[in-house]
């Protein structure tokens, strides 16, 4: 009982502890139910958090059920890779994956049952005379000329529905419950529509498909949910989740629960609109490392438990908000300042000699893996005269607030010696191509024996024995915090959100990084190697501070 007096508490959970204490059940069953019609993104995160966290908390189960009553729109990919995601983020289902689909040979009875009530009917009115028949938010609907249907009559059409004796859109099954209601939802909804296409679980079985309201609380029913968790948007569809449930023959009634669903800056959160980013070619797929899918955030490098306390941190409650990216990039930088080895890599190289060390000596030197942890061991660095720096750690002339090398001075490079630059090289533009440079023999791991005060460090690699690839730097999406209220959110995309460096020299350890393998490159940030190429590719995850916090 210790673990569960120290749980995070939330609204959600105070329910829940009332209903075990009251005996209104002896047990937890949560459902995660996405629909299968995209990849998942840092939304459904904090969903699969809560659903599959309340499970591990309570001692209870949690379904993975796919709502997948809309073929058009669904696709076995997208139910491949939400497996992938929710076990990636470190949970597991109980028992089987559950589809809608295994129930609507149910879902057709229950339909039947409600026209023989007398509380549903075959409507053919035209879509947009059913919008005319509807109302408004401020005027009541009308009811349409089908509704008095005799229940034998509507049974017959039913059963030509499902026999596919209409058309696409000829006619659909209406719930009959009160067209005066101040709730839309409850002005006699859809329950059943035609479609003659293909499901990627029954395959051509059924022409008819359910909808989704009336699908999803017949699903939890059929499941024993407990408690059926979701976000706000679907606070008024509660009224017809309740209806439903409590005009059909079955014994089981979870309670519906709403929560505000995460609003994250410089992100889209509608799955439209990412694959509209998808289809429009403005990323390279669903997993690009830009979106805020869950492929897309691993493929970035952000480790799993990153997620999940950037899930505990926004916690659950029914206020409506916008976070910042900067509490998600917090929580990356922490996770992975404990997590990922050291690296150095050059991304920008300009050529450094050392002109007093011998142009045959391969010194191999000792780095650790990381800084606080032993237990990570070392790697070897060959250091040799000829290194690579980045072009923007030298400066021909610089103020006492720039801490690298500068002609004439002295800065010492990582896991190495001191250095002095003593003169320079540049082709016919100007540009510098070599800095020719002395070391300090007695430097290595100590400080000049005559008291140099030498305050500057950086990064380095061995020209010749340093490797190339490819290093992808990402930046946010968009270049406005909340891109959904643009006209045209394509005309705020961040059009520096990708820059590819192709000519990043690393140090040779890099060679044998595992895909998904994360490291920080000092001095320059996080990244980790991609896991769709084959070729030598790292994708910055994050950079070692917060860039845009004054922006």
């Amino acid at each position: 009982m210790a673990e569960i007096e120290h749980r995070p508490s939330n609204f959600i959970r105070t329910i829940i502890d009332k209903d075990l204490a009251s005996g209104k059940h002896t047990s937890t069953y949560t459902r995660f139910p996405p629909e299968p019609n995209g990849y998942l993104h840092i939304g459904h995160a904090k969903s699969i958090c809560l659903n599959f966290g309340i499970a591990q908390d309570y001692q209870g189960k949690c379904n993975l059920r796919f709502d997948d009553t809309n073929p058009e729109k669904e696709d076995i990919d997208f139910v491949n890779s939400i497996q992938e995601d929710v076990k990636w983020l470190g949970f597991q289902w109980d028992g089987d994956i559950q589809y809608s689909s295994n129930y609507f040979d149910k879902l057709y009875g229950y339909a039947v049952e409600l026209i023989t009530k007398g509380l549903a009917y075959v409507c053919f009115l035209t879509p947009e005379q059913a919008r005319e028949y509807r109302g408004t938010l401020t005027e009541p609907g009308k009811n349409s000329p089908y509704r008095d249907t005799s229940v034998e009559e509507n049974l017959a059409l039913f059963a030509k529905m499902k026999e596919g004796g209409f058309k696409e859109g000829e006619c659909v099954l209406r719930a009959k419950i009160d067209m005066a209601s101040s709730f839309m939802v409850l002005r006699d909804p859809i329950i059943y529509r035609i479609r003659f296409a293909h499901h990627h679980q029954t395959g051509d079985k059924w022409c008819i498909y359910p909808m989704y309201d009336f699908t999803h609380c017949i699903s939890d029913a059929l499941e024993g949910i407990t408690h059926s968790l979701c976000t706000l948007e679907f606070q008024d569809n509660r009224r017809l989740y309740d209806w439903v449930l409590d005009n059909i023959s079955i014994d089981c009634h979870p309670q519906q629960i709403e929560f505000s669903r995460l609003n994250l800056e410089y992100t889209l959160m509608s799955k439209r609109k990412l694959q509209s980013l998808v289809e429009d070619k403005h990323v390279d797929g669903w997993d690009d490392p830009r979106m805020p899918t869950i492929a897309g955030l691993r493929r970035r490098g952000y480790p799993a438990s990153s997620l999940r306390e950037f899930s505990k941190r926004i916690g659950i409650t029914k206020q409506e908000n916008m976070v910042e990216m900067g509490m998600l990039e917090a929580c990356v930088r922490e996770d992975l300042n404990e997590s990922a080895g050291r690296a150095m890599a050059v991304l920008n190289p300009v050529k450094v000699v050392i002109e007093n060390y011998p142009a045959d000596q391969v010194e191999m030197l000792t780095a650790a893996n990381h800084p606080n942890k032993e237990e990570m061991g070392h790697r070897e660095l060959p250091f040799t005269q000829t290194l690579f720096i980045e072009a923007d750690d030298f400066k021909v002339e610089a103020n006492k607030q720039f801490k690298r090398l500068v002609l004439g001075k002295e800065v010492r490079l990582r896991n190495a010696y001191v250095i002095k630059a003593e003169r320079i090289e540049q082709d016919e533009q100007g540009n510098i191509t070599t800095i020719f440079c002395s070391y300090d023999p007695e430097t290595l791991g100590k400080n000049p024996a005559d008291g140099r005060k030498v305050k500057g460090v950086i990064h380095w690699v061995s020209a010749s024995h340093g490797i190339n690839a490819e290093v992808r730097l990402y930046d946010r999406l968009f270049n406005v915090p909340n891109p959904a209220t643009a006209e045209d959110y394509a005309t705020v995309i961040n059009p520096s959100s990708l820059v590819i460096v192709k000519n990043a020299v690393l140090e040779p350890s890099l060679a044998l990084a595992a895909k998904e393998q994360s490291y920080q490159f000092e001095r320059t940030g996080y990244f980790c190697r991609d896991n769709k190429s084959d070729e030598l590719v790292f994708n910055q995850t994050v950079g070692l501070r917060d860039t845009w916090e004054n922006n």
